[in-house]
């Protein structure tokens, strides 16, 4: 466990600078979100580049991949689970509101004031008390409340991390939730749900009789195979490995061999029935499960870049258009090329150009990091690159770190990778973005310049 870092000056300057269009002169004191205003405080991060993203609802796109993805899991669970009366036995949320409060993503959840998950650093807060969800489980008690015993839940959710190729600050999730109650799960008369006087072990809860849990762990693991064998093929191999999660106990992490190596594709586990009894649904025990679209999508439709998936590019949208949302797709990088008419208002030259194989341009930046060290985290000056950079930055890798024999200070040197998605960047361009992050970082984050703006 990590001790929460002490708020920074710089998010609550950087949060009004930039929700004001940048001009100090006139900050403003409110977040305005999907028609609602949120007051700021000294925790909101929030930017507009990412506020630019909440509403745009990808995974409720018609033919975008990510809806593709959710609409073959949706199929799934539609088709292999009819309810007595032959209605679908899961139900489907998919357009529930990314903000919610901390107590919704954390505390409801069971994860302790001390997590390092509820970081400032990690997570993009609107004030103190609201945030834009870290994860779709924010909504499971909600849903439980409510009375469903089955359903899936379907979209975007919001974390400051790294970046490359494969992380983006906004991405989706599917959640699913299947609840039991004594009856359901019964073996002849002898099976019960609860045991008084038990204890906690690796394999269930104090609460939990052992031969109950069994049943449920084996629901949740043939659930989950039947559907990654209907999206990787019959022929898949899993496995299952133990890990931790605050909310379910045991919990799994599912892995594919795919292409000749183990994959992580999901997260799982029985639920923590102090979930389930706040929820109202006391008399019950349920499993629960997590996985990321883009992940699935980057790998069943070999796309290489995360960013791709924010693209209006026709070139790139086009190739998912398909009428059955079961086709095989694969994405095509290069070798291909769009005929003008459908590409009203791109040039002849940049209709024949492939997508992203335009190349990249390395900028590296260094400097001393506070006297105060704690001040700083690497999320920080992530963000600030993407708020600077936007989707022109492709990567960047800590490439150099450095101790000064006398003073003890620390240097970092990042390289920053730049590259545009659909043409050619030039050096030149590049350069004033790169040292705007430079001045940036030293006005905003109080590091010391060693900079570098280009190599």
């Amino acid at each position: 466990m990590m001790p929460r870092r002490p708020p920074l000056p710089w998010p609550r300057l950087l949060s009004r600078r930039l929700l004001s269009g940048g001009d100090c002169s006139q900050p403003v004191e409110t977040v305005e979100l999907l028609g609602r205003s949120y007051p700021c405080d000294d925790f909101t991060n929030v930017t507009p580049r990412i506020l630019s993203r909440v509403g745009r609802n990808l995974h409720n796109q018609a033919h975008h991949p990510l809806w593709l993805i959710k609409e073959r899991i949706k199929s799934h669970f539609y088709s292999a689970y009819v309810g007595r009366w032959g209605n679908p036995l899961f139900s489907v949320h998919d357009n529930i509101c990314p903000v919610v409060t901390v107590e919704q993503n954390f505390d409801s959840l069971l994860i302790p004031p001390n997590h390092p998950s509820r970081k400032r650093g990690d997570n993009y807060y609107l004030n103190r008390g609201t945030m834009l969800r870290a994860h779709t489980s924010a909504h499971q008690r909600e849903l439980v409340s409510s009375g469903l015993d089955a359903f899936l839940l379907a979209g975007d959710v919001y974390r400051r991390d790294e970046i490359d190729a494969t992380h983006y600050p906004v991405f989706h999730q599917v959640e699913g939730v299947r609840l039991f109650s004594e009856r359901e799960v019964r073996d002849g008369e002898h099976l019960k749900l609860f045991e008084s006087g038990g204890r906690r072990t690796p394999e269930k809860q104090e609460v939990h009789s052992l031969e109950a849990v069994k049943m449920v762990e084996v629901s949740l693991k043939q659930t989950l195979s039947r559907l990654v064998h209907h999206l990787f093929g019959a022929d898949v191999e899993v496995r299952w490995v133990d890990c931790y999660f605050p909310f379910t106990h045991p919990s799994f992490e599912m892995e594919v061999r795919f292409r000749g190596d183990w994959m992580e594709v999901l997260g799982c586990g029985v639920m923590e029935q102090r979930l389930l009894d706040s929820a109202g649904a006391a008399a019950k025990v349920g499993w629960a499960f997590g996985l990321g679209l883009e992940r699935l999508a980057m790998i069943l439709y070999n796309i290489p870049d995360i960013r791709l998936f924010w693209s209006q590019d026709p070139r790139f949208l086009s190739q998912f258009r398909v009428e059955d949302v079961q086709q095989p797709v694969c994405f095509q990088v290069s070798g291909w090329s769009l005929p003008l008419l459908v590409l009203p208002s791109l040039s002849l030259s940049l209709a024949l150009q492939p997508l992203s194989k335009f190349p990249p341009l390395h900028n590296d930046v260094s400097f001393w990091l506070p006297e105060e060290p704690h001040l700083f985290t690497v999320n920080d000056f992530y963000e600030l690159v993407r708020s600077v950079g936007g989707d022109l930055v492709e990567k960047v890798q800590l490439v150099d770190q450095f101790t000064h024999p006398e003073t003890g200070r620390r240097s970092l040197c990042f390289r920053i990778t730049y590259r545009h998605m659909e043409r050619t960047l030039t050096q030149q361009e590049v350069s004033g973005v790169h040292q705007m992050i430079g001045s940036r970082a030293q006005a905003e984050l109080g590091l010391t310049g060693r900079f570098r703006p280009t190599s």
